[in-house]
């Protein structure tokens, strides 16, 4: 089979390096100045189960060496309109698009343009960031998950895809209940990334705070109510793992979202936060902590956008 991801930052860089190091045709459609130097360096990983130099193949242009059976979007949410133009011309009668995007908001965008059944679901747990000479930099789990939206048994190209994810060492793989585990990493992201961002901190830092672990475990609550009333309601064993992990003391889980706010780049507030937000006043539900978030996270954009954070 041929995969084509586009991106190479720490979810799909990781995952095309492997796949590409077990001998998956993997091709990567990258940005002139990243393809550059991926061209020259090949894919760097630093990685505890193993380093390694990648030479991968590379284009800029979506049409280069296609149709591809499986299309991977491994972008930022924010990047939706312009990987959508970029893909296009990769796409063939057959070929599968696996999103690999935060939250829920682009699977609308990605049918109205490519139709729903050639759009399954996928989400990446990788943890990893990339270096400050574009290395990837993997430092916990590797797993990913996808596929069919509509509760059918896999298409071919996902069963591939499967296998080969398998041989590369990547966890995860086919999930007969992709939805379900779509809103509960969901869950998980609007809490942890709104709390990142508005108190500007670790889960150990918020947590250090008087109040900080009650507001985590009420944000978390309202995004739950939001998911139970899309009718994907987390399991006990989840939601009970979630508030766990999200109130640990001394914790340095962080979300990405916070990263880039640091950086003063764009965020994904509108995708991860203000969508769950815009769910809870459809169905009626009470979510202020959620709406404090994004609203702080509005006006950071707002500041970003006139300049005002340099």
């Amino acid at each position: 089979m041929k995969i084509l991801i586009l991106g190479a930052g720490a979810v799909g860089g990781y995952w095309g390096a492997r796949l590409t190091q077990a001998g998956i045709d993997t091709t990567f459609l990258l940005r002139e100045k990243r393809a550059e130097k991926v061209r020259k360096n090949g894919l760097v990983v630093k990685s505890p189960k193993g380093d390694a130099t990648v030479p991968v193949k590379v284009v800029t242009k979506g049409g280069e060496g296609g149709p591809y059976d499986v299309v991977v979007l491994a972008c930022k949410a924010y990047d939706l309109d312009s990987a959508i133009e970029s893909i296009a011309p990769a796409m063939g009668p057959n070929s599968t698009i696996v999103p690999m995007l935060n939250g829920h908001a682009h699977f609308a965008t990605l049918d109205g343009k490519f139709g729903a059944a050639r759009v399954a679901g996928g989400l990446a747990r990788i943890s990893g960031m990339l270096g400050p000479d574009g290395e990837i930099l993997h430092t916990g789990p590797s797993g990913v998950s996808f596929g069919e939206r509509d509760g059918k048994p896999a298409r071919p190209s996902l069963v591939e895809l499967d296998a080969a994810c398998k041989k590369a060492g990547i966890d995860g793989g086919i999930n007969a209940n992709i939805n379900q585990d779509l809103w509960d990493k969901w869950i998980m992201l609007s809490t942890i990334a709104g709390m990142c961002s508005a108190m500007r901190g670790t889960v150990g830092d918020i947590t250090a705070t008087e109040d900080g672990a009650a507001i985590v475990l009420e944000t978390l609550e309202e995004s739950r109510k939001v998911a139970a009333a899309e009718g994907y309601p987390p399991s006990e064993k989840v939601y009970s793992g979630l508030q766990t992990s999200l109130t640990t003391k001394g914790s340095k889980a962080v979300a990405s979202i916070l990263g880039d706010m640091e950086k003063g780049g764009q965020a994904e507030g509108k995708q991860i936060v203000g969508d769950m937000l815009a769910r809870a006043r459809k169905h009626g539900i009470a979510a202020p902590n959620l709406r404090f978030a994004y609203a702080h996270l509005q006006a950071y954009e707002a500041r970003r956008t006139r300049g005002g954070l340099k």
